[in-house]
């Protein structure tokens, strides 16, 4: 979704300051629109509302979800002061000044820095007008490129700890299009969610149907990332999250942890001192900041091919690190006694600690025993199906109590998972850590056999080795000039793709990616299938529609036809339809649907981008020219190159 730009300025012929007409259309047309596209916005003015409904009501929407507001001061226009108020009012910064020639400033916004435009004969200078428009471009750009925290409104600069309003309550508080367009999208987004199919979830975070949801979308996409596994690419959306709002704790935090896991400790501590610094009496900042601490502990001597004794003597030498993890564990405890997360590894490191040789103080861990206790406890009986607080108390059971209560908890943990992978696989990271530094070895074994059984019976995600992307020319149609992919050159274009697929070492443990249209992608799918790879096929239409527009077009239409059937018959799981899984084509303000083809290559690579980047392998058969129109394989091609560099790429123009 493109930033979103509205403009409020006079409409029509306005008589100036000097009694001359200025044309108003054309300094929009001319100067500010053109300006602003040029910027990557998408631009709306009040007089191109095509909507049904309350022109006032549809205005304050508009000055409280843009992105930015441009303010032509040109006149003294009530309308347009009016709109500039209600802006400066709602929002702390995304305001654009532009004025034509006048005599004086106002003094309420004097100091406020202005773009000014020359007109000629009331319309904008031909001669200034690039210079000025190239000027107009580049100060939006910095706009929108400045701090998140920088406050542009006098309003908000003046009144320090005003806070801007909660814009999701505010859309959504009556039924409008706002919320039907939010319920559409956020239904779409939580079956994505309980399917844990990151790569719908990043294309309709790229469609949040207002920017001012765009953040909550992003961190969607980044906790369904996370939760499969994919750091690099969460945190990539939380840094996008980020950029939309520098302020917002719950993208911060996620970076965090991302940072983490890919063992970057150093930014992760930085992170994390700034969360503490900003919110020193958080439970779950301080919290984040032990697991910082905990995981770089862990790192100094967990190491692969060593005994859990020698893991053990290795620990035992890093005292000083396993403190620093302990004590911003206790202090979240302290902060918040509720949080048996922060109380449980809290005790966990204490006792470790213990284990290692180190000094840990009996009433310390005394009070944390009753303190987790208390918390665990509480938490399920608040909600029985809470897994977290179950797992919280069967720890604690594993670190003080016996054999068979140690049995009885895990038992009741994995029956709360309700075979959860993830929640298991959680949980067993736990139990290895103990296991890696012997530690209650005989009740840590138990636990991680109970644990392990149901993850067993459980289904993990499908991991592909590799995953194979294409993109590729359709045959031609009977009349198409010139030529581009004849019909008897298929038997070369197979040959290409089934050498580059051999050069990749495709087989069973892979996934193949494609559309099923005629020519490339059916040659690929069906070569894939000759190799044991898993199929998937993603349509851009219902597939009546896709098999008219897609399939029957070649000269010999009706023969990729039943090869389509062959391959879509043999397959593990059926084709998935784009306007199924992700609803309708997202419109622009000016209700233009998105090219549909585009939409798809954009969902088959996010698709493929959710397994890991590494993992990535694009095959192109392509005449590095443009398409017939857009969502080609020159669209995908730049997409893919923007991600990865692993691109196979077979040449018509060499390949015959």
């Amino acid at each position: 979704m493109k930033l979103h730009a509205f403009v409020a300025m006079p409409f029509g012929s306005k008589p100036g300051h000097d009694g001359q007409l200025i044309d108003f259309n054309r300094v929009y047309a001319e100067y500010i629109r053109p300006a602003l596209e040029a910027a990557g916005l998408e631009v709306f003015r009040a007089d191109e509302e095509a909507r049904a409904g309350d022109i006032r009501t549809d205005m304050f929407q508009e000055l409280l979800v843009a992105d930015l507001v441009v303010a032509d001061l040109t006149l003294d226009n009530a309308n347009v002061w009016y709109e500039l108020g209600v802006r400066h009012a709602l929002r702390a910064r995304g305001v654009v000044l532009v004025q034509g020639p006048r005599p004086n400033q106002p003094f309420d916004i004097y100091t406020d820095r202005k773009l000014n435009y020359s007109l000629v004969d009331g319309a904008p200078d031909p001669a200034k007008l690039p210079a000025e428009r190239d000027a107009l471009t580049a100060m939006v750009r910095a706009s929108m490129a400045s701090s998140t925290r920088r406050k542009v409104s006098p309003v908000f600069q003046l009144i320090p700890n005003l806070e801007q309003p909660e814009w999701r309550r505010l859309l959504l508080a009556e039924r409008n299009e706002f919320s039907d367009a939010y319920d559409s999208w956020s239904s779409r987004m939580e079956v994505a969610r309980q399917k844990n199919r990151p790569g719908d979830i990043l294309v309709l975070a790229d469609e949040t149907p207002m920017r001012a949801l765009h953040l909550e979308a992003k961190r969607s996409a980044g906790n369904a990332l996370l939760k499969l596994k994919q750091v690099e690419l969460a945190l990539e959306q939380f840094e996008m999250a980020l950029e939309l709002d520098g302020d917002d704790k719950a993208s911060r935090e996620k970076q965090a942890i991302c940072l983490v896991l890919l063992n970057r400790f150093e930014d992760a501590r930085e992170w994390v001192k700034q969360l503490t610094d900003d919110h020193p009496q958080d439970a779950e900042s301080w919290a984040l900041a032990g697991r910082v601490e905990k995981e770089s502990w862990i790192a100094r001597w967990r190491q692969p091919g060593l005994s859990p004794a020698q893991m053990h003597a290795l620990a035992r030498e890093e005292n000083a690190a396993l403190g620093e993890a302990i004590d911003p564990y206790y202090q979240a405890f302290v902060a918040d006694p509720r949080h048996h997360y922060s109380g449980i590894n809290a005790l966990t490191l204490q006792l470790l600690r213990q284990h290692c040789g180190g000094d840990a103080s009996q009433s310390v861990i005394d009070n944390l025993i009753g303190g987790v206790l208390w918390a665990s406890l509480t938490a399920q009986e608040r909600n029985r199906k809470d897994y977290w607080a179950r797992a919280s108390y069967a720890e604690l059971c594993l670190l003080v109590n016996p054999l068979d209560s140690v049995r009885k908890e895990y038992g009741n943990v994995v029956a709360a998972a309700n075979r959860d992978w993830f929640a298991l696989d959680s949980s067993r990271q736990t139990l290895t850590l103990l296991r890696d530094i012997d530690f209650r070895p005989a009740e840590t074994a138990a636990a991680l056999a109970i644990v392990d059984r149901e993850i067993a019976r459980s289904t993990p995600p499908f991991e592909p080795r590799q995953v194979l992307l294409f993109s590729g020319h359709m045959i031609d149609g009977p009349d198409r000039v010139p030529p581009r992919f004849p019909a008897e050159r298929e038997a070369l274009a197979a040959e290409g793709i089934a050498q580059a697929l051999d050069q990749l070492g495709a087989g069973p443990g892979d996934l193949a990616l494609a559309q099923a249209a005629n020519g490339g992608d059916l040659l690929f799918l069906e070569a894939c299938r000759a190799r044991g790879v898993r199929l998937q096929l993603l349509l851009p239409f219902e597939e009546p529609e896709f098999i008219e527009r897609s399939i029957l077009v070649a000269s010999n239409g009706e023969q990729w036809r039943q090869r389509y059937f062959a391959v879509t018959a043999a397959i593990e799981v059926a084709p998935r339809i784009m306007p199924d899984e992700l609803g309708p084509l997202p419109k622009s303000l000016r209700g233009e649907p998105a090219n549909a083809f585009e939409r798809c290559n954009l969902w088959l690579l996010y698709t493929a981008l959710a397994w890991g980047v590494r993992k990535v392998r694009f095959v192109c058969l392509w005449n590095g020219g443009g398409g017939d129109g857009p969502g080609g394989t020159a669209h995908m091609y730049n997409e893919v190159k923007r991600r990865t560099g692993r691109v196979t790429w077979l040449d018509t123009r060499t390949l015959w």
